[in-house]
């Protein structure tokens, strides 16, 4: 088990198929937080209304996020445009602090503006109606995944997203990327503070731009990334590797006594980051 005085994890999406909830379970079974951020997109409401899909596993990541709070995590969670209703919901709640966003200190006093990033969306914000066709595109994405990696794992190879493949290829896809990480720095420079720490795009990155630090944690259907700082205000981009094909399960904690659910082994490994961030 990994301590850290931070994490943040995003956009994992429970609900649909393509959230990789036994991932994050690993994940979290692994690390520890004396404070952990829920940067919005946590349940995919669009594709709820589309018809439900909630397996036990998805249920479990609930149970471990309100079980880290019970034991001590300080949990804040930050509603996204995927589960916006959670945001008429401001306040304690038990475990789990709702917030809709918040000015987290590092150990080494840098202020960072935490939220989700949708409020910088102008898609999102303006033509809410092409947003959930987009919605749909994506999922249609996600589903293909499937049996893409149904055919890999026939000739031994290891997890690939077609979706994120796809995303990082189109040169509009691209554009809108960067675009939206300069426009939520500019937007974050209003709070004064030394960084900011979002989501919603599902593309993980720590970079300086310009004189603020930029930190996106990624998400949980096709990077698999999280945020996490350490005891001296260090802020590192973790990544949960799936196992390959045939790969041996570990012996799993009998943490989840309420509901046990199968595993799915990983291994986190942090990926190169820009030093001094």
């Amino acid at each position: 088990m990994k301590h850290y005085r931070t994490g943040w994890i995003s956009d994992v999406h429970l609900g649909t198929r393509g959230s990789q909830a036994e991932a994050l379970l690993d994940f979290l079974r692994d690390h520890e937080f004396e404070t952990l951020y829920v940067v919005g997109d946590l349940i995919d409401v669009w594709q709820l209304r589309r018809g439900i899909y909630w397996p036990q596993a998805h249920n479990d990541v609930i149970q471990k996020l309100l079980r880290a709070g019970r034991k001590g995590t300080r949990v804040i969670y930050i509603p996204g445009n995927h589960d916006e209703f959670v945001s008429g919901f401001i306040g304690h709640f038990g475990a789990v602090e709702i917030l809709p966003r918040d000015i987290h200190t590092t150990a080494d006093g840098r202020r960072l503006l935490v939220i989700h990033g949708h409020e910088l969306d102008t898609v999102i914000q303006n033509i809410k109606w092409l947003a959930y066709v987009g919605d749909v595109g994506y999922q249609l994405l996600l589903k293909l995944n499937t049996p893409v990696n149904a055919a890999r794992r026939l000739l031994g190879l290891g997890y690939w997203s077609l979706s994120a493949y796809v995303k990082k290829s189109v040169k509009n896809a691209v554009s809108f990327i960067g675009e939206f990480e300069k426009e939520i720095v500019h937007y974050a420079t209003s709070d004064k503070v030394d960084g900011v720490v979002c989501g919603h795009i599902h593309s993980a990155a720590i970079r300086m731009i310009g004189t603020t630090a930029y930190y996106n944690s990624g998400d949980w259907v096709e990077s698999l990334t999280a945020l996490v700082e350490h005891a001296d205000g260090h802020i590192e981009l973790l990544t949960h590797r799936l196992p390959l094909p045939g790969a041996k399960a570990p012996p799993r904690p009998a943490e989840l006594e309420e509901s046990p659910t199968p595993t799915v082994a990983g291994t986190t490994e942090p990926i190169s980051v820009a030093s001094g961030v």
